[in-house]
């Protein structure tokens, strides 16, 4: 049974259990197994670093996403994404164009904070965020201007994100490192791009 938690009141809501357990450990399998998966680089100050999980971008052709450094031209939706996708925009009455995966293959790997709020996203963009594998800790951070505290939230296996409103506006958001044994995990962000003037 899904339970609602409000993580940031009018901005963001977590909804356990979303997926069900075999369903979730499917997509699972599918994901690991059929997703074309690239680990990128980053330069910071002129040295170039690996980040720190797995990446693939997908999404309607056209749906072009500058993020770290570069430009990523989408690859095609395949049957395990737009089950999803189906699913999400039936249930939230929103339209998706385009989906960012990242894959947490241990404690090690982790995403620093960031807000999604790229051009292409438009002005305070719906995005919707499923988890499938081990249990992460993501935390929120108040951007400056923002006199809220900073809180985390545990996603779990077949969970729902959803972030919507200010929330890319006032909020940063990262999923730390951990020393604490967790299994894998595959984190798919659905988005809508709204701008495609790159390619």
């Amino acid at each position: 049974m899904t339970e609602r938690v409000t993580v940031l009141p009018g901005e963001c809501v977590l909804l356990r259990e979303f997926f069900e357990a075999d369903q979730a450990e499917n997509i699972l399998a599918a994901l690991t197994r059929d997703a074309i998966w690239q680990q990128h680089t980053v330069k910071v100050f002129n040295r170039e670093h690996f980040v720190p999980r797995l990446t693939a971008w997908y999404g309607d052709q056209g749906a072009y996403y500058s993020y770290s450094g570069g430009t990523h031209t989408p690859l095609p939706w395949i049957p395990v994404l737009s089950d999803i996708r189906a699913t999400l925009e039936d249930f939230l009455n929103q339209s998706f164009n385009s989906v960012l995966l990242n894959r947490y293959r241990n404690g090690s790997d982790a995403m620093g904070k960031h807000s999604d709020d790229e051009k292409e996203l438009g002005h305070d963009p719906v995005i919707a965020s499923v988890s499938f594998g081990g249990t992460r800790r993501m935390a929120f951070h108040p951007r400056s201007g923002n006199s809220g505290k900073s809180l985390s939230v545990d996603l779990d296996d077949g969970s729902l994100l959803i972030m919507q409103g200010a929330c890319q506006r006032r909020w940063k958001h990262s999923i730390p490192r951990t020393r604490r044994f967790v299994t894998p995990r595959i984190n798919l962000t659905f988005r809508n791009i709204l701008q495609s003037d790159c390619g």
